[in-house]
């Protein structure tokens, strides 16, 4: 009578599956509902300060910092700022619109509508109102092409809300971090650069930086479903499907 064969080691248990990180679109912050009205609420109260009184508590900080921006039309940091005064102008519609493009291209139209709704509808139904609402005077003798309404600034607007976006919706989390820093240099130059030519006073500027983070925190809370979903395709490949 043969011998049984001894019995078979017992195979290891399977592994639990973990489930996948999402890392593209980023999730929001758990307080982005209340930190985007807040910095929404910010610009809308002081442009109602500037609309009530000729002469607001900060308009010698503004004349302050005006004056310190003394230079001259022949400086280098005037062509400087003239070069970021065009990419806040029509580069900073067109910028987003490409982006935008190819996002759909890579089947990530939720994240394009996102970045559509923020960079081009925001403007139109934040910046324009309060423009119209708060009518300030641009300061004296700018240096570039200007329209009517010098508060919020639209161009630092257009500045906070690529950036912004760009960083949810494009960068894994370690690229993230760099992003924000480069984002966050790139606004200050953009606020800069709309003092130096004299299109704006600083206290727009700023207006101007709160007002798109503010948009862009309520646009990110509201579009999250969709980016979760997308967030969640993204994992598995299959954006298409």
């Amino acid at each position: 009578m043969m011998p049984s064969p001894p019995d078979a080691a017992p195979s290891p248990p399977p592994r639990p599956a973990h489930p996948p990180r999402h890392h593209l679109p980023a999730t929001p912050p758990r307080h982005a509902l209340a930190a985007g009205i807040a910095l929404l609420l910010a610009p809308l109260l002081i442009g109602l300060l500037l609309r009530a009184g000729d002469r607001p508590f900060f308009q010698g900080v503004d004349d302050r910092w005006a004056a310190s921006m003394d230079g001259s039309q022949a400086d280098a940091a005037t062509g400087i700022a003239t070069v970021l005064d065009r990419l806040g102008g029509p580069l900073g519609l067109v910028l987003p619109l490409i982006l935008c493009g190819c996002l759909c291209v890579y089947g990530r139209w939720r994240s394009a509508l996102y970045m559509f709704v923020a960079n081009v509808l925001a403007s139109v139904v934040v910046v324009l109102p309060l423009k119209q609402l708060v009518d300030r005077p641009r300061p004296p003798y700018p240096w570039v092409l200007v329209n009517d309404g010098s508060y919020p600034s639209g161009q630092v607007f257009s500045a906070v809300a690529l950036m912004f976006v760009a960083a949810v919706v494009l960068f894994p989390p370690r690229a993230r971090r760099w992003w924000w820093l480069f984002g966050a240099v790139y606004v200050v130059a953009m606020m800069w650069s709309r003092t130096w030519l004299h299109a704006q006073w600083l206290s727009d500027t700023l207006a101007g930086a709160l007002a798109g983070a503010g948009a862009c925190l309520l646009l990110w809370r509201a579009f999250e479903p969709l980016l979760k979903t997308e967030a969640e395709r993204t994992a598995a490949n299959s954006l298409w499907l």
